[in-house]
């Protein structure tokens, strides 16, 4: 299997190369070459797996340049019952006729970040000893995938993180997860800005290949294949749940800012998985809603990114977005790079609306999308504790109200559940009047002492920060 990139770079690498890389050396992101196809015999002979050795028979189309016993290994080691709370390890439950809820927060930082970096972390402990070799990973966080990549990776050989966040944009106990962490491979620095901010640097350094390569930079945010990869995986123990056969379509509702989560699933379809409707859930910063609605792409600054009270999601620039357009504009580099580079680049959007292929985000590749306000996140909350004793997180809860508006009879709706309630608990104690479950580990968690730095939104001061700290 080799990878290319959305821009057209003219090499192609192997699975284990763009592991450690990131982004392509063009600024583009890498994708397989081709999608591997899934027929209905190895689909029936994948639904009674467990989900590790489910995870090892999805990976193994794309890695075919780490031993398969080795492979399999890393996913046993990461999948266990230990590490996720359930034999199932993201468990289906049907909340009403038709409507499931696919639980993906039971990992270590209680969010669907988890079922990703988990992986990661062992991927790269296990390819940087194959190597002799160290990483220094730097990353983005609107919340989940910080504390997410820090648990995965701290104390493992070879890697130190850098994690960028969102300067006071992050709820209490997003915050207190990551900078209460002391491991001294763990880096975290609190941008002044917003999430937008913290992903443009993250770039810049990357698309920087002399001090890219100097200081061997790699990233976790879902820019890595390897991490959209391990989503896909969720998609297909999902759809076995929810059908009894796999001549029945199901659809998928996905709480989406910066659309790594969701593109996983389009992944999924594109191999063969009948999935029928895939749905984007926004918040009011409804950057993808708005592309589904119109054709337009329209990216927001700084300044007109609303501070929400689903935070994860409060993204202008979906960076995962110039895969699902590859693959929409017939991947044609050429194509892409004037939308992303030309067009995106000078005036802040692109515009298909009359292009043929806008068409086809719905009708070829299923995609709708939908928006929630605050007032919807209270209302979904209130509802889905009162009439299913089920408590949701606000991401969720977007996820829940775009999902009823886009039900189709006959097919299961899975919506997939980001985080657990006790990460965002001002929200659930402003819909319900009381706190949500914490878990034991994590009380007390705000008062601990904390270890981080603030910097202004600039690249320079971060790659001196970086620069520092690795001599």
């Amino acid at each position: 299997m080799n990878y290319l990139s959305t821009r057209g770079h003219a090499d192609r690498k192997r699975f284990c190369e763009i592991l450690l890389e990131g982004l392509a050396p063009d600024g583009g992101l890498y994708l397989p070459e081709t999608y591997p196809q899934v027929d209905t015999a190895t689909l029936a002979k994948w639904r009674t797996l467990p989900y590790a050795e489910l995870a090892f028979e999805i990976l193994s189309l794309y890695i075919d340049d780490i031993p398969a016993a080795d492979l399999k290994a890393i996913c046993a080691k990461t999948y266990t019952t230990e590490v996720f709370g359930t034999d199932e390890i993201v468990p289906l439950r049907e909340l009403e006729d038709g409507v499931y809820l696919e639980a993906l927060s039971n990992g270590p930082t209680l969010a669907f970040k988890d079922m990703a970096m988990q992986l990661l972390g062992n991927l790269f402990e296990y390819e940087l000893a194959r190597r002799g070799a160290e990483l220094n990973i730097l990353g983005a966080t609107s919340g989940d995938t910080g504390s997410a990549a820090e648990y995965a990776m701290r104390g493992k050989k070879g890697v130190r993180v850098f994690m960028t966040s969102p300067d006071g944009r992050m709820s209490p106990f997003q915050q207190a997860q990551m900078f209460s962490l002391q491991d001294a491979n763990i880096h975290n620095i609190a941008i002044t800005g917003v999430f937008d901010d913290c992903q443009d640097i993250v770039k810049a350094v990357s698309n920087d290949l002399a001090f890219k390569r100097k200081y061997r930079i790699g990233t976790v945010n879902s820019i890595n294949w390897a991490r959209l990869l391990a989503q896909v995986v969720y998609y297909f123990a999902g759809y076995f749940q929810a059908t009894a056969s796999n001549d029945k379509p199901v659809s998928f509702t996905v709480p989406s800012g910066n659309f790594g989560n969701v593109c996983a699933g389009h992944v999924a379809r594109m191999m063969g998985l009948p999935i029928q409707t895939l749905v984007v859930a926004t918040n009011e910063n409804d950057v993808l809603d708005e592309f589904f609605r119109t054709g337009v792409y329209r990216v927001r600054a700084a300044v007109d990114t609303h501070e929400t009270s689903s935070p994860s999601m409060d993204i202008s620039k979906a960076s995962n977005f110039e895969r699902f357009v590859f693959d929409l504009v017939g991947r044609d580099p050429a194509r892409l790079r004037q939308l992303f580079v030309d067009d995106l680049g000078l005036t802040g959007s692109f515009d298909l609306s009359a292009d043929p292929a806008f068409k086809q985000a719905a009708e070829r590749f299923g995609f709708r999308s939908g928006r929630s306000t605050h007032a919807d996140r209270l209302a979904m909350i209130r509802d889905t504790e009162k009439r299913f004793a089920t408590l949701i997180d606000p991401h969720t809860a977007d996820g829940l109200k775009a999902a009823r508006e886009q039900l189709t009879p006959g097919v299961p709706m899975v919506v997939l559940e980001t985080a657990l309630p006790i990460k965002f608990a001002a929200t659930v104690v402003e819909a319900l009047g009381e706190e949500p479950a914490r878990p034991k580990k994590f009380e007390g968690i705000e008062a601990l002492p904390k270890r981080v730095v603030q910097l202004p939104a600039d690249a320079e001061a971060v790659k001196a920060y970086i620069a520092q700290h690795c001599d």
